[in-house]
């Protein structure tokens, strides 16, 4: 890839929730891309089945399999995870388990990634973070370190109708995606 060449970013939103934080985080993303980029949202995170090894041939479920051609098409992904229970969301795990099949073709395997996350508590998503990297030690992606972009008291940070208000929570979220692009054409 040419330093001139737009990077193409999967975003994935950890939360099924309709009104969303962490959808509205992503679509806050896709607002202020610094340029250079486009941002796709991933919205198939309910569809995939529960990871069984069973399933996992060389013809997955059509949403596995959409999964994984989307992952790897993309240039790096943008994750914005929700916490529950002090890491990530059933569903966001469940995502990165069928990514990280078959080997050793992973659609993950090495995949620049960012992190970010929302939540209406004080301590914002800060433990479900680490817990995401932790995810990635074993796929060996290439996770952004900073900035850090844990949104907390996030209904603060967002109005009614889900646009993000919080301009420090917005350059953040703009030097995390610049971050990410650096990391994706330096490789």
């Amino acid at each position: 890839m040419s330093i001139v060449d737009e990077v193409r970013i999967l975003a994935i939103s950890g939360s099924l929730r309709t009104g969303s934080y962490n959808t509205a985080l992503v679509r806050a993303a896709q607002k202020l891309n610094p340029g250079g980029m486009s941002i796709e949202l991933y919205d198939g995170l309910g569809n995939l089945p529960l990871y069984n090894a069973d399933l996992d041939t060389e013809e997955p479920p059509e949403a596995v399999a959409d999964l994984r051609r989307r992952i790897q098409e993309a240039d790096g992904l943008l994750i914005c995870t929700p916490e529950h229970n002090y890491s990530i969301p059933a569903a966001l795990k469940n995502a990165m388990d069928w990514a990280s099949t078959p080997m050793p073709n992973w659609a993950l395997l090495g995949k620049p990634i960012a992190i970010a996350g929302a939540s209406p508590t004080a301590m914002g998503t800060v433990r479900a973070q680490l817990a995401l990297r932790q995810v990635f030690l074993w796929t060996d992606c290439d996770v952004v370190v900073k900035p850090e972009v844990a949104v907390f008291r996030s209904f603060e940070r967002f109005d009614a109708e889900g646009n993000l208000t919080d301009e420090t929570t917005a350059g953040l979220l703009r030097d995390l995606l610049v971050a990410l692009a650096n990391k994706i054409r330096t490789r």
